[in-house]
């Protein structure tokens, strides 16, 4: 999902150099000049303007700032301050609410290490909220390469279960996502409504907002979380609203005829 993970030219699936493979312990790193702030407990853990992001390969965005830019007296050192592997941690206190070690330095006394001197990396779901600017964060920090683009189709669609049609159209929304494979949203109006059931799950997507999850039942047989949609979708996801997507690993889809998944 960012330019080391899936297809990304960093990642295991992407593309070709024309100097071969990269490296495994490859690494990028690039400033950061969004403000980003931390809240836990009602109190700014973490207001910066001088970010750096880090990419490895095969992971996401790892975001680093000053020290400085963070609340210290909110930091408790971890390890007494002596890790035996080298990797100072924090944990932040604020009142009687805790986040043990959530904030952690760089290795040290690595030769090729990023320049991150001075620098530390909080726990994204260690916080109780994230601002990018004044905007939301959720999930995780929005990577700038990652991309979302959904576009109107006439592709054939059908989605089946133990022989029964859930679902058919000509008029899908495709979903075109960094590093995933290409979804296909079904508008309401062609699914049999009637064989879904609203799941307790939401997942979050820090590109596309929340997800609703639905059970699929036909015949007495039940797949849970078999499809998801988008109530409340960020703006790039907003072409998809009113829309649902099947699992093609939990349910037969087929796209023009072939079988996808």
């Amino acid at each position: 999902m960012t330019l080391a993970l899936g297809s990304g030219p960093l990642g295991p699936g992407g593309g070709t150099f024309s100097f071969g493979r990269p490296p495994d312990d490859v690494w990028y790193l690039e400033d950061w000049p969004r403000r980003m702030r931390a809240v836990l407990g009602g109190e700014t853990v973490l207001d910066s303007r001088r970010g750096k992001a880090l990419y490895h390969r095969g992971g996401l965005q790892q975001q680093w700032f000053p020290i400085a830019d963070l609340r210290t007296d909110l930091l408790v050192p971890a390890d007494g301050g002596r890790p035996p592997d080298g990797i100072r941690r924090w944990s932040v206190v604020v009142g009687d609410r805790a986040a043990p070690e959530a904030v952690s330095g760089p290795p040290t006394g690595q030769p090729g290490a990023p320049p991150l001197d001075d620098h530390v990396t909080v726990e994204f779901g260690a916080m109780d909220r994230w601002f990018e600017e004044d905007d939301p964060l959720y999930g995780h920090a929005r990577d700038p390469y990652h991309r979302v683009d959904v576009r109107a189709g006439s592709r054939h669609v059908v989605v089946r279960h133990d022989g029964t049609v859930v679902a058919e159209t000509r008029r899908p929304k495709l979903l075109f996502e960094t590093s995933l494979p290409v979804r296909h949203y079904l508008p309401f109006a062609d699914v049999r409504i009637e064989l879904l059931e609203k799941s307790d799950t939401v997942s979050e997507c820090p590109y596309k907002g929340d997800a609703q999850h639905w059970h699929l039942v036909v015949a007495g047989s039940r797949v849970p979380d078999a499809a998801w949609s988008l109530p409340h979708p960020l703006a790039e996801g907003l072409p998809a609203a009113e829309h649902v997507c099947f699992y093609d690993d939990k349910v037969e889809v087929l796209v023009d005829g072939e079988r996808i998944g």
